[in-house]
């Protein structure tokens, strides 16, 4: 009798499982597949999937584990662990994607660009976003909050973010096969975060302000707050500006809060209806109102800013919009080539032009030149909190998108990379695993003559991960990008050449899924022949002018525009203004967009240089 209770009460206990297991979820295909949780000691676990079961026992601490053998791709199907049900299971490839705010980017930004978006449907596609979880002094065995797997039809497609969707798409229209994809990422952080402490010989350092600049004793208050937004103000002793631009541009050097208001005229088709307001993007943060009714804000930089203005708002004749703009850094900005426009069913309004503006609050007189004290990094704190309690899970392949935040730094970031990867194939379990890594696009103003650039160092990095390391691809990108938004919405094409590197190194298929790659250089006479790998049958331009953003100096290592010419799978540069050429530099700008050499396949040329300067 003791025995028999003994064995009721173990069967009873509650299993708990892990956040990533839910409805809707996907499965690798093609391998054994872990099944894991927790209960109390001594409990038995069953979990039974496509027509067999398997048991486990939990340990003393409460943890349990038991496998299932290799599934082929399919579904829905079921599956049960003791009293829990998991419904709409598919079988098929699994991808985990981690990276930076362009990985997490949400899909909703797209809608405009990509309206295929909002009729979406495909239920065979899937997505899990992995919430923050930043434990830089801690191992974590499961992951935080309450997230839960979404399909690619349109009442669901609002939860994905925008890369992942666009990779899916591409992937099940090639293989037919479910798709999952797993999002593991942070807007604005740096690949040291995404690393184990083990892999660091020492932690690495950061300057940060010391605490003794703390602000000054009395804040500074904003004259405006509460007053300057209302529709009826007497703004006749306001300045005018010309927006988009700068403040600076328009002759206001602050730090702070700017009031900016514009009348418009509304007709009458436009009176009293809903109206869609887009505020291009703004720097850095803001409140808009219209007509005095707040419609909407945004805490940061990057994002497009896409209000609603409620029915009811505008009138027919003269209205007015308001915008507080806080640039605590200072020269405030409407940022150039976006859109700035009320948009109705009928008509739309430009809000470009004149602006009148005030200053709220002026911090220009406060103190600015903060000290700085060294203190150890913050490193490992999301591979701790968000890639090691996938360590389960099994996977087709990584997406790997970031860098931007570490551009200031990227004579460390290839090692970083290498480092990345191997540790993350270690635990996996999978040590050939894909990684499909994105190369920084184009971002900033075109300078009009050869210059440094940190950004061109990272995709430098990115290319020599790719050259050096077995089972990786790289996407170039710098042709997809936007000069005023380090956020680009053409993601569409950057998944893509994405999905090139899977046909290859996943499903095998007898595809060039690289541009061409710098291989070697031949210095003759006045000249400096340079030879690539990945041309295929020879080199092309992209758009059959001549090519363009090849770079070269002499030993002097001053860098002047040059004539490039291909010779089959090379090309020859040169310039009359360096009789004795020593380098060669090739898109080598944060902005190389017109770049234009490509391989047989069409793919760009990854940026290079020759030199190490």
């Amino acid at each position: 009798m003791i025995s028999l209770l003994a064995s009721v009460n173990a069967e009873a206990g509650s299993v708990r499982l892990p956040k990533l297991f839910g409805d809707c979820m996907v499965l690798q295909r093609d391998v054994e597949l872990e099944i894991w949780g927790w209960a109390d000691p001594g409990t038995i676990v069953t979990v039974r999937f496509n027509g067999s079961y398997h048991e486990a026992v939990t340990d003393e601490s409460g943890r349990w584990t038991t496998a299932l053998p290799p599934q082929k791709a399919g579904g829905p199907y079921l599956m049960e662990i003791n009293e829990t049900v998991i419904r709409d299971v598919l079988v098929g490839d699994v991808w985990l994607c981690s990276g930076q705010s362009n990985q997490e980017t949400p899909i909703h930004r797209l809608t405009e660009k990509f309206p295929e978006i909002n009729v979406s449907d495909n239920h065979m596609i899937r997505h899990f976003k992995v919430p923050t979880q930043n434990t830089p002094e801690q191992l974590q065995e499961d992951l935080a909050g309450n997230a839960c797997w979404h399909s690619g039809v349109a009442s669901q497609v609002m939860n994905w973010t925008a890369l992942a969707y666009f990779y899916a798409q591409e992937a099940y229209a090639h293989t037919g096969v479910p798709q999952g994809m797993i999002v593991s990422s942070l807007g604005g952080s740096e690949i040291e975060s995404w690393i184990s402490r083990n892999s660091f010989r020492t932690v690495p350092m950061v300057h940060v302000p010391d605490g003794s600049d703390a602000a000054e004793s009395s804040p500074v208050t904003d004259v405006g707050e509460g007053r300057w937004h209302v529709k009826d103000l007497d703004d006749s002793d306001w300045e005018i500006m010309n927006m988009p631009g700068t403040w600076k541009e328009n002759g206001l050097d602050v730090r702070g809060t700017v009031w900016m208001r514009k009348d418009f005229d509304v007709p009458e088709v436009m009176a009293g209806r809903h109206a869609k307001l887009s505020m291009g993007t703004l720097v850095h943060n803001d409140r808009v109102y219209v007509n005095g009714v707040f419609v909407g804000s945004t805490g940061y930089e990057y994002p497009p800013r896409r209000y609603h203005i409620p029915a009811g708002v505008l009138v027919k004749g003269r209205n007015t919009i308001t915008v507080r703009l806080d640039a605590p850094a200072g020269n405030g900005e409407f940022i150039k080539d976006k859109p700035y426009k009320i948009v109705g069913d009928a008509a739309e309004i430009d809000l470009t032009g004149e602006w009148k503006y005030k200053v709220g609050a002026d911090l220009s007189g406060r103190r600015s030149d903060i000290s700085y004290k060294t203190v150890p990094k913050k490193v490992s704190g999301l591979y701790n909190g968000m890639i090691y309690p996938l360590r389960k899970y099994r996977f087709s392949g990584v997406i790997w998108y970031q860098g931007e935040s570490n551009a200031g730094s990227h004579c460390e970031y290839a090692g970083l990379v290498s480092s990345l990867i191997s540790e993350w194939r270690a635990l996996l379990s999978s040590p050939k695993m894909p990684f499909l890594l994105v190369q920084l696009p184009n971002f900033m103003q075109k300078q009009p003559q050869p210059c440094e650039s940190s950004w061109a160092g990272i995709r430098e990095a990115q290319l020599e991960a790719f050259k050096t390391i077995p089972y990786t691809s790289l996407a170039v990108t710098y042709d997809v990008g936007e000069w005023n938004d380090i956020h680009p919405l053409e993601k569409k094409s950057v998944a893509q050449r994405l999905f090139l590197g899977a046909r290859k190194l996943v499903y095998m298929q007898d595809v060039e899924a690289s541009g061409p790659v710098y291989e070697s250089m031949e210095i003759n006479g006045g000249k400096i022949i340079i030879t690539f790998t990945h041309a295929g049958k020879g080199l092309r331009s992209k758009d059959g002018q001549p090519l363009r953003h090849f770079a070269i100096a002499g030993a002097d290592g001053r860098f002047v525009w040059a004539d490039a010419v291909i010779k089959g799978k090379k090309v020859v540069v040169s310039s009359p203004e360096v009789a004795s050429p020593v380098a060669v530099r090739y898109a080598w700008s944060d902005n190389p967009s017109d770049a234009n050499l490509v391989g047989e396949n069409g793919l760009l040329a990854s940026p290079f240089r020759t030199d190490s300067w």
